[in-house]
């Protein structure tokens, strides 16, 4: 087949392009049945074009059943392509780019958008083969779990092991003291039940996560939000909130801060740990990114010890978001209501997700790949950093790595508007207002590093700042 050569100044995002020219050529019977396309990365190649944007026009046309994907093989034209007037639907807004919206279509895997805001690790940047390998080795074993419901805490030996793995951040963690959960949205949802009643105010990050508050206001709390600054939280903002409120609880991320990217300085930590000594209330510390941030930060959890403080970890975003396997550290009391809260949401914990996870973690090539995505993640920082900053973004900061970046237009602009046109282009972006709980507008936005590094987006939002953002 000839080699699609799209034009950039079409005015029409490039995976559009592919994806309506190869339609045409499968419509007209130019791609007969059968017939084999080029490969994403030779394709990619001879367009002059990054490899996401042609597996994004695959992706759309295997959904569409244009095309299929033969495991180790590549993409053929499907034996009965769609009739012409059957097919494909256009790129166009949905519906409103709000936060429902984000909550319901965050995880469909919806090959036609490039995902640019997205919350998660790309799939081939992950721990796979070694979640393979366990998998392999977990099946040849008699007692693999498969029909018991397992312990209220969890699997004794992946505790154990988190054991060793926060005595290595300095936080000194019994295996009892440690609860098992499915991810870490149960941890932080567990912990809200277990510290608050109904009506009590929960102190957020702001910016935080859309998901989290919408778990908070599940469990009928109001919200009030700490601003966050370069350095972490606004210290004079929390305690002011602290004083205005009384609260029992401030949540927050201290390092690789989703969606800002910023980590906290440990002299503002030592600071909310004042305030909450001052001012008695608990912190539960949502440390989802362990392992990729910058070396030598200090956690709120190893300067406190678990006196207030309460430690929430995943694995999701270093192994794989599938094991839905996290994990909350806390003193004995509070562990003790966890495990309660656990039992009455779900019994207990999936022990075969535990047993895998805990052989994918003492494998000799966890902290290799680690050290590897680790690294991948800091470039990507530094590539997108420097694509939005040409586009005439304006950066909250430039990250030391983890997926998150904060950007915003030079000058006011209605970015909801902005996130909805993007949608009719093939892109979903993070509108800022998603993330504070106030839902208040502002021209910043989420952007992902694993996948916001597409000429096609950064031409989007370059030609929305020189027209007036």
């Amino acid at each position: 087949m000839p080699t699609f050569i799209p034009d950039p100044n079409l005015g029409m995002p490039l995976v559009r392009q592919f994806y309506e020219a190869l339609a045409a050529q499968i419509d007209k019977g130019q791609l007969k049945p059968g017939s084999k396309l080029p490969s994403v990365r030779q394709q990619a190649r001879e367009a002059g074009v990054s490899t996401m944007t042609v597996t994004n026009a695959y992706g759309r046309l295997v959904a569409e059943n244009y095309i299929e994907a033969r495991a180790g093989s590549g993409y053929y034209v499907t034996s009965a392509p769609p009739p012409a007037l059957q097919r494909r639907k256009p790129f166009v807004g949905r519906t409103s780019v709000d936060s429902l919206w984000l909550l319901q279509r965050v995880y469909e895997d919806d090959s036609t958008l490039l995902n640019a805001g997205c919350g998660w690790i790309r799939p081939d940047w992950l721990h796979i083969d070694g979640v393979r390998q366990a998998l392999a080795s977990l099946a040849r074993k008699k007692s693999a779990g498969l029909a018991s419901y397992g312990t209220p805490q969890g699997y004794l030996p992946l505790r154990q092991h988190i054991e060793t793995l926060l005595a290595q951040r300095s936080i000194q963690a019994p295996a009892h003291q440690i609860v098992l959960t499915h991810g870490a949205s149960q941890a932080l949802a567990m912990a809200g039940r277990a510290l608050l009643q109904p009506r009590d105010v929960a102190l957020v990050d702001a910016p935080g996560s859309t998901n989290f508050f919408a778990t908070l206001r599940s469990l009928d709390l109001r919200l009030a939000g700490v601003e966050r600054r370069v350095d972490g939280p606004d210290v004079q903002a929390l305690e002011a909130l602290v004083q205005r409120h009384r609260p029992k609880v401030f949540f927050t991320t201290m390092h690789l801060h989703n969606p800002t990217g910023s980590s906290c300085s440990p002299t503002v930590a030592y600071q909310i740990l004042r305030l909450a000594e001052q001012y008695d209330f608990r912190i539960v510390e949502n440390d989802v990114m362990a392992g990729l941030e910058p070396p030598g930060l200090p956690n709120l959890a190893s300067l406190d010890q678990l006196k207030r403080v309460i430690y929430v970890g995943s694995f999701a975003k270093t192994v794989s978001p599938s094991l839905r396997v996290g994990f909350v550290a806390a003193s004995e009391d509070v562990t003790e209501k966890m495990v309660y809260q656990k039992m009455v949401g779900s019994l207990t914990s999936s022990e075969l997700s535990e047993k895998l996870l805990h052989s994918v973690l003492v494998d000799g090539n966890y902290r290799s790949h680690i050290h590897r995505l680790a690294q991948r993640l800091a470039q990507a920082q530094n590539d997108v950093c420097d694509g939005l900053e040409a586009a005439g973004m304006t950066l909250f900061t430039r990250p030391a790595g983890g997926p998150f970046l904060w950007a915003g237009f030079p000058r006011d602009i209605d970015v909801q508007k902005v996130a909805q046109e993007a949608v009719s282009e093939g892109l979903l972006l993070a509108p800022g207002l998603l993330f504070y709980p106030d839902q208040r507008p502002i021209p910043w936005l989420r952007f992902n590093v694993c996948y916001a590094n597409d000429p096609t987006l950064m031409r989007f939002l370059r030609r929305q700042v020189d027209a007036g953002g």
